[in-house]
Formats: structure tokens, C-alpha cells, sequence
């Protein structure tokens, strides 16, 4: 008959063992999904076109998942801050993987002071799936609930077809 401490051992040994398995079955890679390059032209000519309906002018900023520009456009006569602003919209949309409204309060800590980010009204992430892919930013409209808008309307454009390809 085995004693107690050895059976203990062997029961630890085994668990052990079972969990080594286990682990070595676990994905060591991750697949993301991106945009291609015309997805994001789209969606940021469907923002710029949303906007032209109601006569402004916009920058539109397309950023990937890592926050990197993919597609800026800048309507014929809008200022040419609104590319810097809404480029950080986008950019701080992917990071928070929020829409950038939801960070006003944020705005003036630390954070808010983060080098690239803009925390104000006008920036989407763009999710398909649950899946983080990209954020859009716009800015140009004399309120952000507008610059918002846009950005909707740009992600409207593109979203049925990439859930569709996911």
C-alpha cells in the first residue's frame, strides 16, 4: 500500500502533467483582422460626404487598430488643423476603444496630456465582431456632436461589408 505523501506526490505529478498539456494546445499566435486600404478611403469619403450634405468643410482621419494613419482627407477649404485634430480623435477612439465623447472628463488629467490624443467629441472606433480594427476621427464641424456624425456615417458605410468578410 502507498503512503499518503507519495500518493499526494504522484496525484501533484499527474495534475501537473495534465496541465503542461493543456498549455502546450493553447494558440501561441493571435490573428487580427485589418482594413484594406480601400475600406478606409471609403469610410473616410462617406464621412467627408455626410458633412458636405450639411455644408462644412472636414478633415477625416482613418487610423488601424495601432492607432497609424491609413487615410487623411481634407475637404477643399477646411482648415488645415482639422487633419491634426482629427487624427488625434482617431487616435485616442482605438486607444480607449471608445468614442472619443466618452472622455471629456479625462481630458484634463494626465492622460488627457498625452501626447497624440484629443479627447474631444468627433472620434469612433470602428468594431467589427467585438474586434478592435481602426477608429475614425473628424474634425471641422462647429460642434462635435456634428464632427460624430460623420464619423458614423463613415463607419455606416463600410460596417454590413465587413461584418460580411469577418
Amino acid at each position: 500500500m502507498m503512503k499518503p505523501a507519495p500518493l499526494l506526490m504522484l496525484s501533484a505529478l499527474l495534475s501537473a502533467g495534465l496541465a503542461a498539456e493543456e498549455a502546450s494546445e493553447e494558440a501561441m499566435t493571435v490573428t487580427l483582422s485589418r482594413m484594406t486600404l480601400a475600406t478606409a478611403t471609403t469610410m473616410a469619403q462617406a464621412a467627408v460626404a455626410e458633412c458636405t450634405k450639411k455644408g462644412i468643410q472636414i478633415g477625416v482621419t482613418v487610423v488601424d487598430r495601432d492607432g497609424q494613419v491609413q487615410v487623411a482627407l481634407r475637404d477643399t477649404i477646411a482648415a488645415p488643423i482639422t487633419l491634426t485634430i482629427s487624427r488625434g480623435k482617431a487616435y485616442a477612439a482605438v486607444n480607449f476603444n471608445v468614442p472619443t465623447s466618452q472622455l471629456k472628463d479625462r481630458a484634463n488629467g494626465p492622460i488627457g496630456r498625452a501626447p497624440g490624443l484629443i479627447m474631444a467629441t468627433g472620434g469612433l472606433p470602428v468594431q467589427v465582431g467585438g474586434q478592435l480594427i481602426g477608429g475614425i476621427g473628424v474634425s471641422g464641424a462647429p460642434s462635435g456632436t456634428t464632427d460624430e456624425e460623420c464619423a458614423k456615417a463613415g463607419i455606416d458605410a463600410v460596417i454590413d461589408d465587413l461584418e460580411m468578410a469577418l
